[in-house]
């Protein structure tokens, strides 16, 4: 009988998993959102065909005073849903940042120094930013764009195709967004990173940079690094601020047409004049959480890339197992044919050493500059992991302290 493979389960992910109760609660608040939106389509339907046939002022402040109470109640339920989405994020930060920290400490020891820094910290910040944003509740909405959708049509077809046309244009121009900012927002992360690990170099060897008079000219490759990083920053925002900007006139336009639409179809005595504000402002609604996306496209392009980069991180460094609890070691230190090489290098440093040292006796290692002394003192105190070979404390491996 074939055993289908275990999936591997994420650390991000089961992060947001034990927020889970948090997310039916946006859920639900999103769906009574997207119901209190009706409330201005249907205020201006009554005004233009119930209050102003019948001239009555009564109908017209109890219509004022149900429109504002369902304003209030949405503006409430909208700053909730807002406040509940950076609470996540909080709290997938407080969940993350001491592992994403423990990694940032023990990635040099397994590389080298070519790592990215503080680039898993960033990219938590990022994760948590955009959860804080405007960004999720547009993503939220968006599966009620059929539901505005089927009450345009329920108005009138000639109104709901002309929705339904402006819905395409805008997924479409959405699926345009994502082809052609996914290249230019990771380029603009590769040099960002490229110009913060440039920065942090100068910054940690900065008597050698002035002592040798290389202050200038590393000088001058900050200023190209950040050149560099400027221009692939404005391309990514040229990309997605154009797009936007087309998304917002179409919408604009949009609304215009389901206004014409309207006159239309009173001036042949097929709806009511209502049905001219009511269904622009609901063909409007329809698409607004698509241009919402696609304003916050950047950010969620962003939240997304830091996302991947922290999974396969986590993944690669997985949290240190717990371990036996050992005596204290008190006899022997034994060292078993040990041999080092630097974190991500290949180069062999000093190979097959091997002594012992009884407790309360001394060792004594001589050799010139490059030999291996510090690489053998790194094993020993269990900095560096052994190529080869082992390290004990009283019989034990020293990983296993």
């Amino acid at each position: 009988m074939a055993v289908a493979p275990a999936v591997r389960r994420s650390e991000l992910g089961d992060a947001l998993r034990a927020c889970r109760s948090a997310f039916i609660g946006v859920g639900l608040m999103s769906c009574m959102i997207n119901l209190l939106n009706l409330t201005g389509s249907v205020f201006m339907l009554e005004v233009y065909d119930r209050v102003l046939p019948s001239r009555s002022v009564s109908t017209l402040v109890g219509l004022v005073v149900i429109a504002g109470s369902l304003y209030i109640a949405q503006g409430v339920l909208d700053l909730l849903r807002g406040r509940i989405l950076g609470r996540i994020g909080t709290s997938l930060d407080e969940a993350l940042n001491a592992r994403v920290f423990d990694t940032v400490v023990r990635l040099p020891l397994l590389v080298g120094n070519r790592n990215e820094g503080l680039q898993p910290l960033r990219d938590l910040d990022t994760v948590r930013s955009f959860l804080g944003s405007m960004g999720p509740g547009a993503f939220l909405d968006l599966p009620w764009l059929p539901f505005y959708l089927a009450i345009c049509f329920a108005f009138h077809w000639l109104l709901g195709v002309t929705a339904l046309a402006g819905a395409i244009v805008l997924v479409t121009l959405t699926l345009i967004t994502e082809y052609m900012s996914r290249a230019p927002a990771k380029e603009a992360m590769t040099l960002a990173a490229r110009r913060n690990d440039l920065a942090t170099s100068s910054r940690r060897n900065a008597e050698v940079l002035v002592a040798m008079g290389m202050a200038e000219r590393m000088n001058k490759r900050w200023n190209e690094a950040n050149e560099d990083y400027l221009a692939g920053n404005q391309r990514a925002s040229d990309v997605t601020g154009g797009l936007s900007s087309v998304a917002k006139v179409l919408r604009m336009m949009l609304q215009s047409a389901a206004l014409a639409v309207g006159a239309y179809l009173v001036v042949h005595q097929e709806a009511t004049g209502g049905i001219i504000i009511a269904g622009s402002i609901l063909s409007a609604r329809a698409l607004a959480p698509l241009d919402l996306a696609i304003a916050h496209w950047k950010g969620f392009v962003a939240a997304r890339q830091s996302w991947q980069r922290l999974n396969r991180l986590l993944q690669q460094m997985p949290a240190p197992a717990a371990q036996t609890l050992l005596q204290a070691p008190s006899k022997k230190l034994t060292v078993e044919g040990v041999t080092m090489a630097a974190p991500g290098d290949q180069r062999v440093i000093m190979r097959d050493v091997t002594f012992a040292v009884e407790a309360g006796s001394g060792v004594g290692v001589l050799g010139p500059s490059g030999s291996g002394k510090s690489s053998l003192i790194r094993a020993l105190v269990g900095v560096w992991t052994p190529v080869r070979g082992k390290v004990r404390l009283d019989g034990a491996a020293l990983d296993q302290w």
